[in-house]
């Protein structure tokens, strides 16, 4: 049984949070938490907080009834990394033209299974 976790319209790039994502697939949890947690990338935060709610969503009693899950034992089957919208900015530029700004936002998808 997979415990997934969602982080929708997060405001940063897909293509920054993408090699955090590469990391840490298919490691177990704690081993990517400690690999996350030294990481010098704010991105590596967002990652690190949806794997935090799968981890609390596969403990959850009230979606896992009568099954108590190791920590341990979880290992992260799937980390997407999907682009989001994006908030269009006009900046002015040389001669009357004007440039477009991509705020860009990507949408963060954890899954764990147990081994």
């Amino acid at each position: 049984m997979a415990f997934q976790s969602k982080h929708r319209y997060a405001r940063i790039s897909a293509s920054k949070v993408r090699p955090l994502a590469n990391m840490v697939r298919g490691k177990f949890v704690d081993e990517a938490l400690d690999i996350l947690r030294y990481q010098p990338h704010r991105g590596a935060r967002m990652l690190e907080k949806v794997i935090r709610t799968a981890l609390a969503n596969a403990q959850d009693p009230d979606q896992n009834p009568g099954r108590i899950v190791n920590e341990h034992n979880l290992f992260i089957s799937e980390a997407c990394i999907d682009g989001g919208p994006m908030f269009k900015r006009v900046r002015p530029r040389a001669r009357g033209m004007a440039f477009m700004i991509k705020k860009r936002m990507s949408h963060i998808r954890v899954s764990l299974e147990e081994v």
